[in-house]
């Protein structure tokens, strides 16, 4: 198998590729924001990420690494985001 290893926090993907990554999971957006980050809780994301658009909140996720769920397995037909082992396995 062919992959790049990408360093999310020095290269942090754009906006689009968030939207196109989530198209391909099929998940809510929340779901690639680091919920037990340092920076999620101090700017208080909490209280405002539900009424952020998807937009809006992958602009914020590809303006720092340090909010996104790490890992990012992109495939051409699905996502992983964060590791869960039965996940992982049952794509492997």
């Amino acid at each position: 198998m062919d992959f790049t290893i990408r360093h999310i926090v020095k290269e942090t993907p754009t906006k689009d590729e968030f939207l196109s990554w989530q198209k391909i999971a099929g998940v809510d957006k929340k779901k690639f924001v680091n919920t037990n980050g340092k920076k999620y809780k101090e700017m208080g994301l909490k209280e405002t990420i539900d009424s952020m658009s998807d937009s809006d909140l992958f602009e914020l996720l590809s303006g720092d690494g340090m909010l996104c769920k790490r890992p990012v397995l992109v495939a051409d037909n699905f996502v992983l985001i964060g590791f869960k082992l039965k996940e992982w396995e049952d794509h492997f």
